[in-house]
Formats: structure tokens, C-alpha cells, sequence
């Protein structure tokens, strides 16, 4: 079965978000009222796969995120 995946990884709370700390300062000097901005990293694909839940779960642990820094949530729909 296919099927489409999204994949949010964040940098866990706490830890420095330098990008997010760049973009966010910019948009204070253009004169936005932006506190906290912080960049997470967004994945889209398609996967062909029986045991989707199983292999997206070992996708993030083993590539997209890293345990020790990063939180990650994914959705899985069924491709029409």
C-alpha cells in the first residue's frame, strides 16, 4: 500500500535554535513583534510499505532526528 508521510523534528525546549535565533531577529529589526521563533525541519513522502507506523518510526530514529536533541512527530494517510 502507498502511503503520504509528514515529518515535523524539533529541537527539544531549551536547546539553541540558532537559525530560528537569526530569522527571528530579523523580523524584529523589520519591526514584527516575534518572540521565540524557532525553525523546525519538515519531511514529505511517499512510502510504498505494509508496516508503515514501523518504518517511519525507524526512519526518524535512525536519520531524521537525533534522540538527544530532538523531539519528532509524523501523520500517515493512505494515498488516493
Amino acid at each position: 500500500m502507498r502511503w503520504k508521510v509528514t515529518v515535523i523534528v524539533r529541537l527539544k525546549e531549551g536547546l539553541n535554535d540558532p537559525e530560528g535565533r537569526v530569522i527571528g531577529n530579523a523580523l524584529r529589526n523589520l519591526g514584527y513583534a516575534v518572540e521565540n521563533l524557532r525553525v523546525p525541519k519538515y519531511f514529505e513522502f511517499e512510502l510504498e510499505s505494509e508496516k508503515p507506523e514501523r518504518e517511519v518510526e525507524e526512519m526518524c530514529r535512525k536519520l531524521l532526528a537525533n534522540p538527544l536533541i530532538h523531539n519528532y512527530e509524523y501523520s500517515i494517510e493512505p494515498v488516493s
